[in-house]
């Protein structure tokens, strides 16, 4: 029997941390979140599953037992402190979680076993590790900012990154590019790509886009593939030798905005 490092719990926690670029504060407990008063009339602090605190961002992955009756886990023939069983204790300080943690100006998100690749029983046995991180992406990418696409939050926060280095935005000479920028003589032209059911297509298609754009000879002209986390292992799929003689970078967008370039 695998330890609480080999649970579900931590597999998902090592994906939101690979996603966000930050490792959480695990089994977090808040000054402010607390149980119903014991015997003794202490409430003990109430642990959050993961927690990030640059990122304002708390995440709890609710199991089955959570949500649907669970004679194991519930202990229906033992009262706890609240006077219910252990289910109806759970589902209190459940909604307790949900509550206090917004009002204290905390992001919240809550991911399922049925969100990633579980099984019959809820168990991520299968654990597709690129699969799962696309589909953490999804569910905490709103959590933070409402774009129409991750694309444009992922082009937006290169903007800004361009933007803080002294680059200038400029329209761009092709006008289905992404992005295109001035500085010092130079050009960066970029292509970017959100978070997708199919990150290694995509990346594939956005090296494809700026081989089109490599009209200029000038050697004054950089490229730029802009992809979120979980796309990043696809665009490094190509040699790092060959991304640097078509002067290309890649550069990766975290869910809260940092910018990191990889290479050329």
């Amino acid at each position: 029997m695998g330890g609480r490092s080999d649970s579900d719990e931590a597999y998902v926690l090592d994906l939101c941390d690979e996603y966000l670029g930050e490792v959480a504060q695990r089994q977090h407990r808040f000054d402010w979140l607390r149980g119903d008063p014991g015997a003794d009339g202490r409430r003990v602090k109430l642990p959050v599953d993961g927690y990030w605190p640059q990122r304002k961002l708390v995440v709890e992955y609710r199991e089955r037992q959570h949500d649907e009756a669970v004679p194991f886990f519930d202990k229906p023939d033992r009262l706890t402190v609240s006077g219910v069983h252990r289910g109806e204790q759970r589902a209190l300080y459940d909604a307790r979680r949900d509550t206090e943690i917004p009002a204290h100006k905390l992001r919240l998100a809550i991911i399922r076993p049925d969100d990633l690749d579980a099984d019959a029983r809820g168990r991520l046995h299968r654990r597709d590790r690129q699969a799962d991180l696309v589909a953490i992406g999804a569910l905490l990418t709103p959590v933070f900012e409402a774009w129409p696409s991750d694309e444009d939050r992922v082009v937006d926060a290169f903007r800004t990154w361009l933007t803080d280095a002294g680059w200038t935005v400029v329209p761009p000479t092709d006008p289905y590019t992404d992005l295109e920028a001035e500085r010092d003589g130079e050009r960066i032209i970029a292509e970017a790509k959100g978070h997708t059911s199919q990150p290694g297509i995509d990346a594939d298609i956005a090296y494809g886009q700026l081989l089109r754009r490599m009209t200029a000879p000038r050697v004054s002209v950089r490229y730029a593939l802009v992809v979120p986390t979980s796309g990043l292992s696809h665009a490094l799929r190509v040699p790092e030798h060959v991304r640097a003689r078509l002067g290309i970078a890649v550069y990766e967008v975290t869910a809260g905005g940092t910018v990191t370039a990889h290479g050329a």
